[in-house]
């Protein structure tokens, strides 16, 4: 399957079997081969044990044995690099994919500008924080000048608008807004419910899409409790197509929406079929590039990001909303909004605010590391009898997210599946009560649990750039700068050192809301019109029914059609 350029096998650590649908089967005769002309003097011969050894011709016709020859080295699929081939997904997902890439955009912009004026799309590009945040961190590391995201950002702006001829450009921090609040909503319908048909606890963050697909194949009992309010990217992809659409006069089929993400995943993420509009035939997010490869495009076209430009660190005025705007543009819409919490979007943050806020009485809050800062739990406990009244994780990277998964089982009861869609054996869960005599309260089940596949969370996403190097050997033994290259070959993924300056880079964002919860409102008044004539109609009922179709989504389990194969992630 084609992809974006950008996309190489990476030495990523956080990885989980692949399953034998990947593997092609080595094929074995008896007939010793025929000696060709130019053929290589080494092949690879697999023992009993399944290791691989590197012999000489000569030896070929000899039954491989441990010890003989040179033991190679296993290589290791993340499922960050299963979800980016074709083995898993279906061939109309395939063709999505491949439209997901850079080239895709400059090709669809300069097809674009050929156009008739009235038979031109609208072209808008929507860039995620940590984007901003690892490309200011990149900047700052090779010159020595400490960048901000917000300068990144200006720099961006002026970029895409005078060189590749997009509309507007904005940052997607509004969308998380107005995604954090739709997930406390949500949290309060299934603490209200815990048993709903619509959702169930402990709730499990949905914003990450590598998790959201590992769920729909391998752990299906698991749908019941994710979230089914949208990723900021698809929030912003409603906004976007439906509501800033109508300020501007156009269709959702006449704006070509592009986004900048961290995460390879959410490339698939844009292609679900639960983010097409069949009345318009157009997608939420028409194409997705990561961080990478928007570097790449500001490379090919020969921007340097490190140049300032006017106006860079001019402060926005506080807005003033005090009327709603006719038409929405960059200087209209909050800018790098900063929510308290976790550089992967604060949901849990935003959980337990909304806790502590709404509690009659004072709480305390307690962090504890359990395996790693990458798996840490939070409890909020009363403050004059210290009694747990919520329990909730973070949880980052898929060695953590399967110990979760267990507890989570183990808690609520569920038989944890073993294989896609969780249709294999699995082991049945039972509940252990306490002993005889043990006054210890029980153990408080997980509330709330914020989930993110990549170790480290957003900052740390596949897309990311990767840490500067030094010049290094290349395969042929010669010097060569990658840098320069683009091909950084010798950088590593999940460098914890250039994780932790994309988070400080991320968090040096000024804490700017303004007035996003007015806007907000406006919002959903514009896209879920309330009709006071409309007599014994309910119309609370009829703007919830509205929001929730506009916000959230569903998920399901994805059946693998391989026959015969035991099917293990």
């Amino acid at each position: 399957m084609a992809f974006s350029g950008a996309l190489t096998l990476t030495d990523l650590n956080d990885f989980i079997s692949p399953s034998q649908a990947c593997i092609k089967p080595v094929e074995q005769t008896n007939k010793a081969p025929e000696k060709q002309v130019g053929a290589a003097s080494t092949e690879i011969h697999i023992d009993s044990a399944g290791s691989y050894y590197e012999v000489s011709t000569e030896e070929s016709s000899q039954t491989t044995s441990s010890g003989s020859g040179r033991k190679l080295e296993q290589a290791q699929i993340s499922l960050n690099d299963c979800l980016a081939c074709s083995g898993c997904i279906t061939s109309a997902e395939s063709v999505l994919i491949t439209l997901q890439s850079h080239t895709e955009v400059l090709t669809f912009l300069e097809s674009n500008a050929l156009e008739q004026v009235a038979s031109r799309k609208l072209p808008i590009i929507s860039i995620a924080p940590q984007t901003l945040a690892s490309l200011a961190a990149s900047v700052s590391s090779r010159t020595a000048i400490p960048t901000t995201p917000r300068q990144i950002l200006r720099r961006v702006r002026v970029f895409c608008e005078s060189v590749l001829g997009f509309a507007q450009v904005f940052d997607t921090t509004f969308a998380r807004h107005v995604a954090l609040r739709e997930h406390v909503q949500e949290f309060e319908e299934r603490r209200a419910q815990p048993e709903s048909s619509s959702g169930q606890m402990p709730m499990l963050a949905s914003a990450c899409p590598g998790w959201i697909c590992y769920a729909e194949k391998a752990h299906a009992e698991m749908l019941p409790f994710i979230a089914r309010t949208k990723s900021p990217q698809q929030v912003m992809g409603t906004l976007v197509k439906n509501w800033m659409g109508q300020t501007w006069d156009k269709l959702p089929h006449e704006i070509y929406h592009v986004s900048v993400m961290p995460c390879y995943d959410k490339k698939l993420e844009a292609s679900r079929t639960d983010f097409y509009n069949s009345v318009y035939s157009t997608r939420d997010v028409d194409c997705v590039i990561t961080t990478g490869e928007l570097e790449l495009i500001l490379k090919e076209k020969g921007w340097d990001l490190s140049a300032p430009v006017e106006g860079e660190r001019d402060e926005l005025p506080p807005q003033n909303l005090s009327q709603k705007p006719s038409t929405i543009s960059a200087s209209t819409l909050p800018e790098l909004i900063t929510h308290p919490g976790t550089s992967s979007g604060s949901y849990l943050q935003s959980i337990i605010s909304h806790v502590t806020a709404t509690s009659p009485t004072p709480l305390v809050l307690s962090v504890k590391a359990l395996r790693n800062s990458d798996y840490e739990e939070y409890v909020l406990r009363r403050e004059s009898d210290q009694v747990e009244v919520f329990k909730g994780a973070k949880c980052y990277g898929f060695r953590n997210l399967q110990n979760v998964v267990r507890k989570v089982g183990r808690e609520r009861g569920v038989r944890v599946g073993s294989g896609a869609a969780g249709r294999l054996p699995g082991r049945s869960v039972v509940r252990r009560g306490k002993k005889s005599g043990d006054d210890t309260p029980p153990d408080r089940g997980y509330d709330y649990v914020e989930v993110m596949a990549c170790p480290g969370g957003c900052v740390n996403g596949g897309g990311q750039l990767k840490p500067l190097t030094a010049p290094s050997l290349d395969a042929e033994g010669y010097t060569r700068d990658w840098e320069e290259t683009g091909v950084m070959q010798n950088a590593k993924w999940g460098d914890k050192e250039w994780t932790k300056k994309v988070e400080e880079s991320y968090w040096s964002i000024e804490q700017r809301r303004d007035e996003a919860d007015r806007l907000l409102e406006w919002v959903l008044d514009d896209l879920c019109p309330t009709d006071e004539g409309l007599g014994d109609v309910d119309v609370h009922a009829e703007d919830d029914a509205c929001r929730k179709r506009l916000l959230r989504t569903n998920y399901r389990a994805v059946e693998s059609d391989i026959v015969g194969l035991a099917v293990k992630w």
